[in-house]
């Protein structure tokens, strides 16, 4: 159906039960009929609450669908009853609750759905425990496992969340005067699920879940209306991660300042070069994302020609208060006349602060991984010997039958020689042949020979364009080194989630196998999956002999879920390796998903 004629949805969140979200709801009904809405009752549960029955009075309610299941007879809500009465607004109460079996659909949220395609408006209401994504975390708090979910995604999107809060205490002296549960439950109820810790939990929840979803509404808002200008609804801080020694030092300091302000955000931004040529180490880039998570922030990687844009843009796009940058590394000369990274994001952020962090590394120049090969040891050797050997055997051959007038031939030589060992050795090896080229063919082959006066301007531009020639050639050779790397790389990652993804649509991997898979792709010496007890934790799986029965007995850790962990022993991974163990992980959480939901349907079949 067409989104224009698509009814809204308005959802009353409840911070805990009995804080007054039916009553609520029903009063904004009221409210509509009073000024000529026609508002019906689709389905309202007064849980023989005096107030919340008096709400009802003067409010049409359409008329229950009647089901009978194992003998037993229940009311639903008549969804077709509704439709076909059209009305303007449909009060819809419990968006959670599991439908009868045999019903139209299996969940409310489902009967919602279609009377909202219907074009009709419904006001609907949910506790916040009953959130998928909170479920875990309702049970760690309150002991209760909630057997009816709704997706976020149902409440997220509603057109408008109504938050019904209530203070602990004044929830319990509520429940205490006999005006949320019967007399008889008050006592149990009081003692259990809602002590003042338990509400107190179950209301944080409920405050940044909504917080979450206001931030979201407030960036869909920005970007609709194409406002690029940040709002400061909040501090957002942006680390911008270089992958350098300094990068530890940016990201605790970027947390320190987000701890200054309660409900801040720590995130961390590193610009990938659009070139697909790593230029960090990629440890240190997986030591700041762990970093970054053991702070609680989100860590990003973006690509990007001009790193200073990336990141103002990043920051602008997750609508950031401050960005955070270190002090140049590089040297004077080129702070001079490239500037640095700081002063450009500076330039670049307008209403946005930039924080500039001084560090240890900052005074020191040492030479950048960029210019480090990525060719083997073994073939940059061969590639240093040649660059020694073939230019003094070519000096030799040429003297033989030297010529004053060869002189351009004899450039061509060397330069041939140049590109061959480039080809061997990479960009270093390549550099000496050209210096040693140089120095030969002025000494020996152009006049005055035997000297390194150069008496003929255009042998000496010859000479500088054989260098800047070998140069040049020589960092095309290094640089398409690198994306051969880089690519060979990008291949086996891709073929390895790929056969993952095959895996779980079949469903024949186990935890055995996942453990048994992971150690043999990424080489490592053991790997054990490992689950939180109450009183630590307990191996689940292993291989490769015992590697760890603590997190931090192992190389490499990366979460499951909030109760699983795999643990690798062996050689630490590169920052790339991290996206496919990332994958392992999730695989591993389906297959522990598959094991939960298999013995729940052996318990249910017993049942």
């Amino acid at each position: 159906m067409n989104e224009e004629h698509r009814g809204r949805l308005t959802v009353y969140l409840g911070a805990a039960p009995g804080v007054g979200k039916t009553y609520a709801m029903l009063g904004e009904a009221r409210r509509r009929r009073d000024r000529g809405t026609d508002v019906v009752i689709g389905y309202v549960e007064t849980h023989g609450r005096e107030q919340t029955a008096s709400q009802v009075e003067g409010l049409e309610v359409v008329p229950r669908a009647v089901a009978t299941y194992r003998g037993t007879t229940f009311t639903e809500m008549d969804t077709d009853a509704v439709i076909a009465r059209a009305p303007a607004v449909v009060l819809v109460d419990e968006l959670a609750h599991t439908n009868v079996p045999g019903s139209r659909h299996e969940k409310r949220a489902q009967d919602v759905e279609a009377i909202r395609a219907a074009g009709i408006d419904v006001i609907t209401t949910v506790n916040i425990q009953h959130l998928e994504s909170l479920n875990d975390e309702v049970e760690r708090i309150t002991g209760v496992r909630q057997r009816e979910t709704v997706p976020d995604e149902v409440v997220r999107t509603a057109d408008q969340i109504q938050l019904v809060d209530m203070a602990p205490d004044a929830l319990r002296r509520r429940m205490a005067h006999g005006n949320v549960y019967k007399a008889e439950n008050i006592d149990a109820s009081l003692t259990s699920y809602f002590r003042v810790g338990n509400l107190t939990a179950l209301r944080e929840l409920a405050l940044l879940w909504l917080a979450d979803r206001v931030d979201d509404a407030l960036s869909d808002y920005r970007r609709a209306h194409s406002i690029s200008r940040t709002w400061p609804t909040k501090e957002r801080i942006v680390v911008a991660v270089t992958g350098g020694a300094e990068s530890e030092t940016l990201i605790r300091r970027g947390a320190r300042l987000a701890q200054r302000a309660a409900g801040s955000e720590l995130v961390a931004v590193h610009v990938i070069a659009t070139d697909g040529i790593a230029t960090v180490e990629d440890r240190r880039i997986a030591r700041a994302q762990q970093l970054v998570a053991s702070l609680g922030g989100t860590f990003h990687s973006v690509v990007g020609e001009d790193v200073s844009q990336a990141v103002v843009d990043f920051a602008g796009g997750v609508n950031a208060t401050m960005v955070v940058v270190g002090v140049s590394r590089h040297g004077r000369l080129r702070r001079l006349f490239a500037g640095t990274t700081g002063d450009r994001v500076a330039q670049l952020a307008g209403t946005i602060d930039v924080h500039l962090v001084t560090h240890e590394q900052s005074a020191r120049t040492g030479r950048p991984r960029s210019y480090l090969s990525p060719l083997s040891r073994q073939r940059q050797v061969l590639g240093l010997a040649l660059a020694v050997v073939l230019p003094i055997l070519l000096t030799l051959v040429l003297q033989a039958s030297h010529d004053e007038d060869q002189l351009p031939l004899d450039l061509l030589l060397f330069l041939a020689l140049t590109v061959l060992v480039a080809l061997v050795g990479g960009l270093v090896p390549a550099l000496l042949a050209a210096v040693g080229g140089f120095v030969l063919m002025n000494w020996f082959f152009t006049p005055p020979v035997n000297t390194i006066t150069i008496a003929d301007p255009q042998n000496l531009v010859a000479l500088l364009v054989f260098v800047a020639v070998a140069v040049g050639v020589a960092t095309v050779v290094d640089r398409a080194s690198r994306r051969s790397a880089e690519a060979v790389r990008a291949r086996t990652e891709a073929a390895t989630v790929g056969a993952l993804s095959r895996s779980v649509l079949t469903g024949q991997d186990t935890a055995e196998a996942i453990v048994q898979r992971l150690r043999e792709t990424f080489g490592q010496d053991a790997v054990s999956l490992l689950e939180r007890t109450g009183v630590g934790w307990q191996v689940v799986a292993s291989t490769g002999g015992p590697c760890a029965s603590a997190p931090e007995e192992g190389d490499t850790r990366v979460d499951v879920d909030e109760d699983h962990l795999l643990v690798l022993c062996g050689e630490p991974l590169r920052a790339s390796d991290r996206r496919v163990l990332e994958a392992f992980a999730v695989q591993t959480g389906l297959v522990l998903e598959y094991r939960r939901l298999r013995g729940r349907e052996e318990r249910a079949a017993v049942l």
